[in-house]
């Protein structure tokens, strides 16, 4: 194990670029002597300076760890590109690469998608394309030589050869079903063979003339499309059309006269009767024609071969439309098993949680409008307009307002709408693709040869009498799908939710009945008597729709109440034994599906019974599709960051990386790194296995917040296996506000500080070998190294400039002339790993979409300041995952899933980032400012800056990147109410049933709920972590000129006068208002009046006899600020004895306070950039910059939609 250590990457890199240069400056600090401390130093006679060479080495020792991190982001990096350039993915990324492959789609589809026994017998093919017919028809009018060579032109193109061919006998069908006249038959019967004698004996170009060939294909055209529309009042019309036909092959094509036509035409005219007219009691033609299903599929069929033209105007404009369609080739040429008949496949079942989620939108939602006057569907209009405009023409409306005046369209509508969000309604949609999917593809394995030349349309609409046949093709395929695919929605308040009358449950019924077969699981609670006691017993039910109702198929008694854990995994836990089959896949609510991406449901359970190492898999991984990413910058960022992670992440962790032998000269790492776990809802799991392994969801509360981690840690352990498939994708949802993104991002690393204190991590830390214990702990606990390495950095920084060692070492270093040690103490021990992390999001962007693209959208990221989001997003995830350590509850945080971005006002972004970011900025921002002050390592501002400037970006970016990326964050009137509304929140008083919303005071409570359920040990390190902010005021009031130069620990002591001064007057001003404000309002004044002029007259005596000076006012601030705060972090974590002695409305006040001061340092570089219009203007085309490339209007939208209505 040594010798890989000493032989990784990393190690060496740290050895000569971090070690060695710091072992000369370590000896030489070691041996300086007699130093000249800047305060009152407890060991000033100790050796070796130890506190210096700590100061110096801890950061170096962190950043060997980030460097680890660094090491892994290029390692996946590279290792993934050429796993997934191996895997063929990318091949087809533009409508050009897949025109350029069209001929070899449909052998890929046939080898992949159709079963082997069937595309032999059958040959079926998706070979014929719709563009070839005009083509061939301009080709045979300006053709002037043989009929050999004309077919020769033809047969080239085998798509041409068969449209032509299907075209013609198409031609002779339609005319025989539409035709029934004696005289008429005969006529079309004479043309027909004539035709077919010339083309045989290769002399049709002789005794046809082709340049009238268009104008029969125009009138043929005008009769299709009579035909597709079916309208009784255009009879006439087909006559004319029928009798135009016959005019252009007889007078204008034929070359020669035929003598039985002109009889059988002087027959009819001597008779007074016209062809195809019906003037006797016995018609020439039927029309309208029987329609049938397979009637209309053939007449679109055939009008889409006649008139459908290859054009660059057709390629589809939506952009949803040409990814789908380019993903879904490109993965007809990857490498997944081939599909069985649907009768052979393995059954699965698809799981939803739910409960009480947006099901369908409901009008008055749909109406309702923000404070912006934005309301859903005008949001929607603008975000979606080609899908708007295709909607209108699909219900055959010309202005919005005609929607409401049927309810059907309303309904229509509502659909429409919820089909955009995330919602259940759309969840439930793309999950029964899968049944559609199944009985397409079972009517494929079992129809006759007739039943699929009358289409599958002609079974989809079945008669009264195959409904009732159980031997009919619907029915069997009825039952088939039955019998391999079932879908449990286990939505738990359901039952609640009917008592209650909400809309929630009917609309979760009226999902029932569109689609009969979905089941709905949910916790049902009564009331019972056993004798005299009544007591309340909960049963798991599970129900269908029968006649717009729901009927109950299963009910199963509980021992007790279901929800006694986590919600979400409870949910599921309750519902997993309505499901059947072997494979089950646990889809969440805000996921989608795609009915081209379920044919490939087969191949994909196949996986289960493919070799994949030592184990048969467990659980299959799947790749998402994040279907949020352009409605704002904010949401592209997460996007692509969500898409690396499910796809380049998830492929190294899952691969065994066979194929990057040359790419490191580590080969004991190739076949080691299967750690990938159950990452998220897509997956698929061995159903057997795991409900005979502890089921697929842990719900212990707090522990297991990430219940679906927890789902792959049991795997692993149980021996299972974990793959990772990506020919196959689902649809994924994600929050697109700053707020629902931090709300969810607390939520994974609460969850993720339980993963470390868990007994599984303990017990997988035990098994795993060294390097799956690496890429373990890279993607868990390893992420948040970066800002401890941060804080080890600079109060290594601030100890040895107010200690005075950092000048001693700097005035040694100059009288030696040793430059070494000098750039030591002058050089920034903090690698940007900003860059280098978001290698991973390169490849995979290139990879799939190429690499001039990946460029163009990293620099348009970084335009739109993605770095200060990123830094901004990591300060989230270490504040949650460290306050889950110290203490533990983990809880499930609600993001919301609404459309509309919104402005967040100031006073909500204080109460989500105040602890998280404000303060720790805050802190971070005095230590370097305090550093530019005493620190002597830098001389100059440039090489001060160029030292600090990537702790500075951390700074702005976690103080003010929640008003960046804000909408109208810097908009005058909104930053003036935004002041009102948070100097009211401020001022309000707390008390039972004040929400945190309204009240500083109940959001202060809130705030330290953590404290009060945790243990001694929480407590206690809340206190140690506190103690730091004292360093300060300890090494600052030495460097005042208050102080001449005194290092007697009584300088020290004094400086706390102030700390108590400070308390006595807070408490006396406190004392006084509750005392005299009400009644004795002029002894009050008078009181305040005293205090006031009591600290001029301080100030006046300290300036004269002491030689205070104006900056030592602000160096005390320095100093004080930090020691109140601690001593307000030390009486929250002591609050039981705080409260004992009385205190705790001195320490409320004393917090009151600091959010006030806290609140005005961050508000004010707000106002004064509103007060510039430009800014706001910038902002919102940083936000919103993919939706202006798109046409949007969101600067009409932010103005408010009602003026545009």
């Amino acid at each position: 194990m040594l010798d890989l250590i000493l032989n990784f990457p990393g190690y060496h890199r740290w050895k000569f670029t971090d070690i060695k240069p710091l072992v000369k400056p370590t000896k030489d600090v070691m041996s300086i002597k007699r130093v000249q401390y800047s305060w009152h130093e407890f060991f000033p006679d100790a050796k070796n300076n130890y506190g210096a060479v700590v100061a110096l080495w801890l950061p170096v020792i962190l950043v060997y760890f980030m460097d680890t991190q660094i090491w892994y982001a290029i390692f996946s990096t590279l290792c993934g590109g050429v796993i997934g350039a191996f895997d063929r993915l990318g091949e087809i990324r533009t409508l050009g690469m897949l025109r350029s492959r069209f001929q070899s789609l449909p052998g890929a589809f046939n080898t992949y998608l159709v079963p082997s026994d069937k595309t032999k017998k059958r040959g079926f093919s998706l070979s014929k394309r719709f563009d070839e017919i005009p083509i061939a028809l301009d080709m045979a009018a300006q053709f002037r030589h043989k009929d050999t060579d004309l077919w020769r032109r033809i047969c080239a193109d085998e798509y041409m050869k068969c449209a032509v061919i299907e075209c013609y006998e198409s031609f002779k069908l339609v005319l025989n079903a539409l035709v029934v006249g004696e005289t008429e038959k005969r006529i079309i019967g004479t043309i027909i063979r004539e035709v077919e004698s010339h083309t045989s004996k290769n002399t049709f170009l002789a005794n046809f003339r082709m340049g009238p060939l268009p104008t029969l294909c125009k009138k043929f055209v005008q009769l299709v499309e009579i035909l597709k529309d079916a309208d009784q009042a255009k009879q006439n019309t087909v006559v004319l059309l029928l009798q135009d036909m016959l005019e252009v092959v007889t007078r204008d094509m034929m070359v020669n006269e035929i003598r039985e036509l002109v009889e059988l035409g002087h027959g009819s005219k001597d008779s007074g009767k016209q062809l195809f007219a019906n003037t006797d009691s016995r018609p020439a033609i039927i029309f309208p024609p029987v329609v049938t299903a397979q009637w209309e599929e053939q007449i679109k069929r055939l009008y889409l071969l006649l008139t459908v033209k290859e054009s660059a105007i057709n390629v589809p404009t939506n952009l949803e439309a040409r990814r789908r369609m380019t993903f879904f080739t490109n993965s007809l040429f990857m490498n997944m098993p081939r599909a069985p008949r649907v009768r052979k496949m393995l059954s699965f079942s698809v799981m939803t949680p739910y409960y009480s989620e947006e099901t369908v939108y409901s009008k008055s939602d749909l109406q309702m409008e923000n404070e912006d006057g934005v309301s859903i569907i005008y949001y929607l209009q603008k975000i979606f307009p080609d899908e708007w405009d295709n909607f209108m023409e699909r219900i055959q409306c010309k202005d919005e307002s005609e929607i409401y005046e049927n309810e059907e369209n309303v309904l229509q509508l509502r659909h429409w709408v919820s089909l955009r969000g995330q919602t259940l309604c759309r969840t439930v949609r793309g999950m029964m693709y899968y049944r559609r999917a199944l009985k397409l593809q079972a009517f494929l394995d079992m129809a006759r040869e007739s039943e699929i030349l009358e289409g599958y349309k002609a079974v989809t609409i079945p008669s009264e009498e195959d409904k009732k046949s159980q031997r009919s093709l619907y029915a069997q395929l009825e039952a088939v799908a039955d019998m391999k695919f079932t879908y449990v929605a286990t939505c738990q308040n359901y039952g609640n939710q009917k008592r209650d009358g909400d809309r929630r449950a009917t609309d979760i019924l009226n999902l029932m009945v569109n689609n009969p077969s979905l089941r709905v699981a949910y916790i049902d609670e009564v009331e019972e008597r056993e004798g005299a006691k009544a007591q309340k017993v909960y049963y798991s039910v599970l129900v269908k729709a029968v006649d717009n109702l729901d009927q109950e198929i299963y009910r199963i008694k509980l021992p007790g109440a279901a929800k006694i854990g986590e919600g979400k995994p409870e949910n599921q836990n309750h519902a997993i034994i309505f499901t059947r089959g072997e494979a089950l896949q646990t889809i969440d609510m805000n996921q989608d599906n795609y009915l081209e991406e379920a044919f490939k449901m087969r191949n994909l359970l196949e996986e289960f019974n493919e070799d994949h190492g030592v184990r048969p898999p467990s659980i299959l991984g799947v790749r998402e599709h994040i279907f949020t990413g352009s409605v704002s910058s904010l949401a592209w960022f997460m996007s692509n960051q969500e898409t690396s992670f499910v796809t380049i992440g998830q492929r190294v962790l899952a691969r065994p990386l066979k194929y990057a032998s040359f790419l490191v000269d580590m080969s004991y790492m190739l076949t080691i790194l299967w750690v990938r776990f159950h990452y998220g809802h897509p997956d698929v799991f061995d159903r057997i296995f795991h409900i005979t392994r502890g089921g697929i969801s842990k719900a212990s509360r707090g522990i297991n917040l990430s219940e679906d981690i927890f789902a792959g840690f049991n795997s692993t352990l149980r021996r299972g296996n974990i793959t990772h498939h990506e020919y196959i994708q689902v649809g994924k949802g994600r929050d697109v506000g700053l707020n629902q993104i931090s709300l969810f991002e607390a939520k994974v690393a609460c969850g993720n500080g339980e993963q470390t204190l868990s007994r599984d991590i303990y017990r997988l830390g035990h098994r795993f070998d060294f390097f799956r214990m690496l890429s373990c702990y890279f993607t868990t606990t390893g992420f948040y190294m970066v800002v401890l390495t941060v804080y080890a950095y600079l109060y290594g920084r601030l100890y040895l400039s107010l200690s005075g060692f950092e000048r001693a070492i700097m005035r040694f270093a100059r009288s030696r002339g040793d430059n070494a040690l000098r750039a030591v103490m002058a050089s920034q021990s903090l690698v940007q790993l900003g860059l280098l992390m978001a290698l991973p999001m390169v490849m995979e962007i290139g990879l799939e979409r190429g690499f001039r693209t990946a460029s163009g959208d990293i620099i348009i990221m970084q335009l739109q300041l993605a770095a200060v989001f990123f830094t901004f997003s990591l300060g989230t995830k270490v504040h949650y995952f460290g306050r889950t350590i110290l203490h533990g509850g983990a809880k499930y945080r609600a993001t919301g899933r609404g459309f509309v971005v919104r402005h967040e006002k100031f006073a909500e972004n204080y109460r989500m980032y105040s602890r998280s970011h404000f303060t720790k900025g805050l802190e971070l921002m005095v230590i370097l400012i305090v550093y530019q002050i005493y620190g002597s390592a830098v001389l100059d501002r440039t090489s001060y800056l160029f030292l600090t400037f990537s702790m500075w970006f951390l700074v702005v970016s976690w103080l003010f990147a929640p008003f960046l990326f804000n909408p109208s964050g810097f908009e005058w009137q909104k930053v003036v109410e935004d002041w009102d509304d948070w100097s009211k929140w401020m001022s309000n008083r707390g008390g039972i049933g004040v929400p945190a919303t309204k009240s500083w005071e109940s959001w202060w409570e809130e705030e330290q709920e953590h404290l009060q359920y945790t243990g001694f040990l929480g407590r206690f390190a809340e206190v140690v972590l506190s103690i730091r902010f004292f360093v300060y005021q300890y090494g600052i009031v030495y460097h005042l000129h208050v102080a001449n130069n005194d290092k007697s620990i009584m300088v020290y002591g004094l400086s706390w006068l102030v700390i108590v001064a400070v308390m006595v007057i807070l408490k006396i001003v406190s004392m006084g208002r509750k005392k005299f404000s009400a009644d004795f309002q002029l002894m009050f004044r008078l009181l305040k009046l005293f205090l006031f002029v009591g600290f001029i007259v301080t100030l006046g005596i300290l300036f004269t006899f002491l030689s205070l000076t104006v900056g030592d006012i602000f160096a005390s601030l320095l100093a004080f600020l930090p020691t109140g705060w601690a001593l307000l972090q030390i009486a929250q974590a002591c609050r039981p004895l705080v409260k004992g002695l009385g205190m705790w409305g001195s320490v409320k006040a004393l917090g009151r306070g600091y959010e006030y001061i806290m609140g005005l340092v961050i508000f004010a570089p707000v106002a004064v950039l509103a007060w510039f219009p430009f800014v706001s203007e910038f902002q919102t085309r940083l936000l919103f910059n993919q939706a202006f490339s798109r046409g949007l209007q969101i600067q009409r939208i932010l103005a408010g939609g009602k003026k545009h209505k």
